[in-house]
């Protein structure tokens, strides 16, 4: 089977215009997240598809491929879509283009549970999360699995409410703070990685949003309530996003981070000759 990794990229970000673009150590940090793809070993190809053409340049400039998408798309997931609509790769994975540290080894288990089930349509990641206050972020989706490992619901709330722990009189939220530890199995976080096969990302962008995706603005709900199995992978790494300004200079001045970043480089010089 062919795997394409896609990386969607736009310059309008409302939070942070010409994200894609911001230096990190030197470089643009679409090329830490393009080269960390290029390393997973079940990618055949990776491209950055983006409608401006900065981005095209930039990612052109150290040896990327670009596919120049339509600039009317209310999301990545559309712009990915329209990657693969021209393509005839087996598998599909959208990529963030704002988790330069990304670990192609979660790529790759990201990517194997469809290769290894053949009516299986799509596979996103997970990470246990860490402490409570970020359990209790509504920015943190939070995402419950069934036995099987598919998904259950992924939600900005606090789920599951752990009932047990929580006992007394005052059952809020508020105070699983200094109950963390109790709680066992931890919470899942979700990670925004996701692989389909080609054809059920393309039935998925086709859907038109969802009650649950338009409440939650959530759009993998739009999945769950068409009935399409997302199998949920656990790994042992959380993800680092660059989301604002204040989460690049958070990154700099993070020396195991920094040192991940020049590490990477240290990996280059060139992708193509």
């Amino acid at each position: 089977m062919r795997v394409i990794a896609v990386i969607p990229a736009r310059w309008a970000s409302v939070r942070f215009p010409g994200k894609p673009l911001t230096l990190l150590c030197g470089h643009p940090m679409i090329e830490f997240v393009y080269r960390r793809a290029s390393r997973s070993e079940l990618v055949d190809s990776v491209c950055v598809a983006t409608d401006d053409e900065r981005i095209a340049d930039a990612v052109r400039g150290f040896g990327g491929e670009v596919k120049m998408t339509r600039d009317d798309h209310s999301s990545g997931t559309d712009r990915v879509a329209e990657v693969a609509a021209g393509d005839d790769a087996d598998v599909v994975v959208n990529i963030q283009g704002d988790e330069p540290l990304i670990h192609p080894d979660d790529i790759d288990a990201g990517i194997k549970p469809l290769l290894e089930e053949g009516v299986l349509g799509m596979s996103t990641l997970a990470v246990a999360f860490g402490s409570p206050e970020e359990f209790l972020d509504p920015n943190a989706v939070k995402v419950t699995r069934s036995e099987n490992g598919n998904a259950l619901y992924f939600s900005r709330a606090p789920i599951p409410y752990s009932r047990d722990v929580l006992s007394g009189e005052d059952r809020a939220y508020k105070n699983i703070i200094g109950k963390w530890k109790e709680i066992s199995p931890k919470p899942l976080k979700h990670l925004g990685l996701y692989a389909y096969k080609r054809e059920s990302l393309l039935r998925f962008a086709g859907l038109k949003s969802s009650p649950l995706e338009n409440l939650e603005r959530l759009e993998q709900l739009r999945a769950i309530e068409d009935g399409l199995a997302i199998r949920v992978v656990e790994i042992n790494r959380d993800t680092v996003g660059v989301d604002r300004p204040k989460d690049r200079e958070r990154l700099l001045v993070d020396d195991e981070m920094r040192n991940a970043l020049e590490e990477e480089k240290s990996r280059w010089p060139s992708i193509s000759s």
